[in-house]
């Protein structure tokens, strides 16, 4: 079945997204990607150049978080879809290798949570990265081993940490959110125009070659006229951007490594979902952009040059691997947290995650899958 024939079968009706989540998810035959968009090579009637706010934010400031020049980053809209803007690696050559180090080796890190805190102690969490390179580094010489802590790294959440049971974050569960990706986050924003977005959480979702997102809207922020940002390493994705309903039939459009989604206004609360991870072309593990090392390091930056060494294990890690870093503002200027909590994530699970089928703690601990952007 070519994605034409996918199209018009799930135009409109009940399960449309569904039925196109499952023809992008399926393995044999693998799916027919042609009608994906691609915002790299932009080509398609949906698409449209959207103008960003360069005004705000200097040159030298955004390179201290590793992007280029705002007059420079290629942004998009889509017709339909008010409030999406994606942005195609807006990234300075090497840097993106800096956020990658920081999403496997720093952001797992106590006292940020993680999914195997769900059902192993916190010594036995206490260094992932650690606990994990020397396997690696024997797998990379062709030696089977046991799945290392760092492959079995499901989600990471930071700041105000969600709660996966109760699906809302609260004042008693927080951990300082990380300068670097508040400093990222804001600028990014503020292009968007949204200078005042304050990044307070965020949620880290790691996906094998084999992962997937289930259908889900993002809601549970108290407040959500900020914007929800999406940040994308490592394998290429396709997303699926939906309505307001669930059978609203969705687009499909790539997410490759270095890519920005920006969810505001209208789209806050769309449908979207993950159905699968792209396949690497052959001979071609990694994404070239990951290639790149970084040019210049201006002292007190954020970006610094990652050690060949920790490079050598995160490159290893994302020839399979994809990385997605969503950052949210919970809570609007002033605003504080009810005495009881009432908002709620809707969530579609009935995709699951590559051990969904594992003990229920098991599959709480992997409940990231149910949320990215």
């Amino acid at each position: 079945m070519t994605a034409k024939m996918a199209a018009s079968i799930v135009e409109h009706g009940e399960d449309a997204f569904r039925k196109l989540f499952k023809f992008y998810k399926r393995r044999n035959p693998p799916p027919d990607f042609s009608e994906v968009i691609n915002f790299s090579k932009p080509c398609n009637d949906k698409v449209f150049a959207f103008e960003l706010n360069s005004t705000p934010i200097s040159e030298e400031d955004v390179s201290k978080a590793g992007l280029q020049p705002v007059k420079d980053w290629r942004a998009f809209g889509l017709h339909g879809y008010p409030g999406f803007i994606f942005i195609s690696n807006p990234f300075l050559p090497g840097s993106q290798q800096y956020w990658v180090k920081q999403c496997l080796k720093i952001y797992p890190q106590k006292p940020n949570v993680c999914n195997l805190d769900m059902h192993m102690s916190s010594v036995e969490t206490e260094n992932i990265w650690g606990k994990s390179i020397d396997v690696i580094q024997r797998k990379g010489c062709g030696k089977r081993e046991p799945k290392t802590l760092l492959e079995k790294l499901r989600w990471v959440t930071l700041g105000y940490h969600y709660d996966w049971n109760s699906k809302t974050y609260s004042p008693d569960h927080y951990t300082p959110f990380p300068k670097e990706l508040h400093s990222l986050s804001h600028k990014v924003a503020a292009a968007c125009g949204f200078p005042g977005f304050n990044a307070e959480a965020g949620i880290l979702n790691y996906y094998r070659s084999d992962s997937s997102l289930g259908i889900h809207v993002d809601e549970s922020e108290l407040d959500h006229t900020p914007p929800l940002l999406s940040f994308s390493f490592g394998q290429t994705a396709v997303f699926l951007l939906g309505g307001t309903k669930r059978d609203d039939r969705p687009t499909a459009m790539f997410m490759n490594s270095g890519d920005i989604m920006v969810m505001s206004g209208p789209s806050r609360l769309l449908y979207h979902a993950v159905p699968c991870i792209v396949p690497a072309p052959a001979g071609n593990t990694l994404p070239p952009c990951l290639g790149q090392r970084l040019e210049t390091e201006a002292k007190g930056d954020y970006i610094q040059s990652v050690p060949e060494e920790d490079w050598d294990v995160c490159s290893w890690y994302l020839q399979t691997s994809r990385v997605n870093v969503t950052v949210r503002q919970v809570l609007a200027t002033g605003q504080t947290f009810p005495s009881s909590q009432a908002s709620h994530l809707t969530t579609d699970s009935c995709e699951k995650s590559e051990e969904g089928t594992q003990k229920n703690n098991k599959r709480k601990s992997e409940s990231g899958y149910e949320r990215d952007a």
